[in-house]
């Protein structure tokens, strides 16, 4: 499986702005730039793309180890804060609220640690990783 994504950027790194768009087409022309990276601009970043690419795919693998265990989750609510610090990601931290009935404390840990270690999104960073959750039965 591959997927990909163009980046078009024009101008300068501060006054300069671009556009990403994605194979499905989901982000089609989205704006980015100086102003929505590092100020409160209108726009993405790539921090954010991260985060949500992060958030998504821990949230499926973990969903893929509770159906192997034999669980279902009525809700699996990830966000994801991902820190930039002086040019370098350096963390990407998980929290996670979690509804699934009948697993325990002890195989939810452990399924959710698997999850961690083993969605691709954690293993492509070169950050510390960490996650917290919730879970309500």
């Amino acid at each position: 499986m591959k997927r990909k994504a163009t980046a078009v950027w024009n101008g300068t790194g501060k006054e300069g702005k671009g556009h990403l768009t994605t194979q499905s087409t989901i982000l089609n022309q989205t704006q980015y730039s100086f102003g929505s990276r590092f100020e409160e601009g209108i726009g993405t970043n790539p921090e954010e793309l991260i985060a949500a690419a992060h958030a998504g795919c821990f949230s499926m693998k973990l969903a893929f180890n509770l159906q192997a265990a034999g669980f279902t989750a009525e809700e699996l609510k990830t966000n994801c804060v991902v820190v930039l610090e002086e040019g370098s990601i350096t963390q990407s931290n998980l929290e996670l609220t979690a509804t699934v009935p009948n697993v325990t404390e002890e195989q939810f840990a452990e399924l959710v640690k698997d999850a961690e270690l083993n969605c691709p999104v954690s293993k492509v960073l070169n950050a510390t990783v960490s996650v917290s959750y919730t879970l309500q039965n």
